[in-house]
C-alpha cells in the first residue's frame, strides 16, 4: 500500500476504530525519503567515481599531453583536485543528510531535512555547472595568453594561409560550441537523475505539510 492509498484509508476510516493513524503515515514517509535521499548520495559517487575514471582515461591516452607540453597542465591538475575536494565535501552533506532521518523524528524534523536535502542537491547542480563554464573560461584565457598554445591544443596552424586572428577565431567558436553542449548535456543529465529524485522528495513534503495542518 503507498503513500496515497494509506492517506485515503486513513481519511475514510471512522474515528473510533481507526488503525491508520497518523503516526503510520510519517513512518511510511520517514522510510521513503530515506530511500530517496540514499539514492542521491549513491548516485553522487557512482557519478564521482565515473569522472575520476573518465579523467584517468585522457591521462592514459594522451588527450591532455598539448596541455602538459605547454605547461599548463599543473594549473588544470590544481583545478581539479579543488572540484575533487567540493565535490565530495557535497557527499559528506549528501550522506549526512540520509543518516540524519530517524524514526523519532517528528513532522516538522522531517519537513527540515528534506528542505535542507533539496537545497543541498540544487547547488549541488548549480555548482557543477557553474564549475564547467568557470574552468573552461580559466583554461582558456591561459591558452590564449600562452604564445602558439592555439595551434598546439587545436592542431590549427597559419601554414595554409588561415592568419592568426582566423586561428583564434575558429578556437573560439569551437571552444564555444563544446561548452554549449556539454552544459546541455549536463543540464539534462542532472535533470534525469536528481530532478526526479527531487520531485518526488517534494511530494513527500506536500503530504507531510498536510499531515500536519490536520
Amino acid at each position: 500500500m503507498d503513500l496515497e492509498q494509506y492517506k485515503k484509508a486513513w481519511k475514510n476510516q471512522e474515528e473510533q476504530g481507526q488503525k491508520i493513524t497518523a503516526k503510520d503515515i510519517l513512518s511510511m514517509t520517514q522510510s521513503k525519503s530515506s530511500s530517496i535521499i540514499k539514492w542521491i548520495f549513491i548516485i553522487g559517487i557512482i557519478e564521482f567515481t565515473f569522472w575520476l575514471g573518465l579523467n584517468y582515461l585522457f591521462t592514459l591516452n594522451g588527450v591532455f599531453e598539448p596541455y602538459r607540453k605547454l605547461g599548463l597542465i599543473s594549473i588544470m591538475n590544481a583545478t581539479n583536485y579543488l572540484h575533487y575536494a567540493i565535490v565530495i565535501l557535497f557527499l559528506i552533506v549528501f550522506y549526512k543528510n540520509y543518516s540524519s532521518i530517524s524514526v523519532i523524528d517528528d513532522t516538522k524534523t522531517l519537513m527540515k531535512k528534506i528542505l535542507r536535502t533539496r537545497r543541498t542537491v540544487k547547488w549541488y547542480v548549480y555548482y557543477n555547472l557553474a564549475s564547467v563554464v568557470i574552468a573552461s573560461i580559466i583554461i582558456n584565457v591561459l591558452i590564449f595568453s600562452t604564445p602558439n598554445a592555439v595551434e598546439t591544443i587545436y592542431h590549427i596552424n597559419s601554414s595554409n594561409g588561415i592568419s592568426p586572428q582566423k586561428v583564434i577565431t575558429i578556437a573560439i567558436i569551437a571552444q564555444a560550441i563544446v561548452l554549449l553542449l556539454m552544459v546541455l548535456f549536463l543540464g539534462l543529465f542532472y535533470y534525469l537523475l536528481y530532478g526526479i529524485l527531487l520531485k518526488k522528495l517534494n511530494r513527500n513534503y506536500k503530504e507531510l505539510t498536510k499531515l500536519e495542518s490536520s
